[in-house]
């Protein structure tokens, strides 16, 4: 039995993880995709490939995407963690504007990968709230879809940006 459990902040709540040999504690070769499906039952994330080749497991780490089928738990002790979850507004509701400008240009069919695509173009917004078309190629250019084209997504992320910029080249 471990004497300090591990703590995460998963979508502004905290969780306090044993790590151990007892049915339910936090294993050490726990990623933090197992984790928090499996754990804290947050299934938006995706585990697609379980290699890091996907992009489908793509969530927050102290606000910069990370890929979390390639991150031990352990790792990530004391650390903000964003997940598709968490992007909801608490008080109302309402799906973040990325999320629901995915839904409005239908950028997505079996929606598997979506999630981590969003996560990506959240991060990116964080930081360049007027990314270039390039730039959002570039911001999710790691996430790989099987079923659609990805132009209905550059379509969502491009009207999901401030209505000064997004679709130069």
């Amino acid at each position: 039995m471990s004497e300090h459990p591990v703590t995460l902040v998963v979508n502004n709540r905290r969780y306090d993880l044993e790590v151990g040999g007892r049915p339910g504690d936090l294993q050490p070769t726990h990623t933090l995709s197992y984790t928090l499906r499996e754990t804290l039952g947050l299934t938006g994330t995706k585990i697609g490939c379980d290699k890091g080749e996907c992009g489908a497991c793509t969530v927050l780490l102290e606000g910069e995407p990370v890929l979390s089928c390639l991150i031990l738990t352990v790792e990530c002790h004391g650390k903000k963690i964003t997940t598709i979850e968490g992007l909801e507004d608490p008080q109302t509701g309402k799906l973040d504007p990325i999320q629901q400008s995915f839904i409005d240009s239908g950028a997505f069919q079996c929606g598997f990968c979506t999630p981590g695509m969003i996560m990506s173009v959240k991060a990116l917004f964080a930081g360049n709230p007027s990314p270039t078309g390039q730039e959002i190629r570039e911001a999710l250019s790691g996430h790989y879809c099987r079923c659609m084209s990805h132009y209905h997504v550059l379509e969502a992320v491009a009207g999901s940006v401030p209505k000064a910029g997004g679709t130069d080249e």
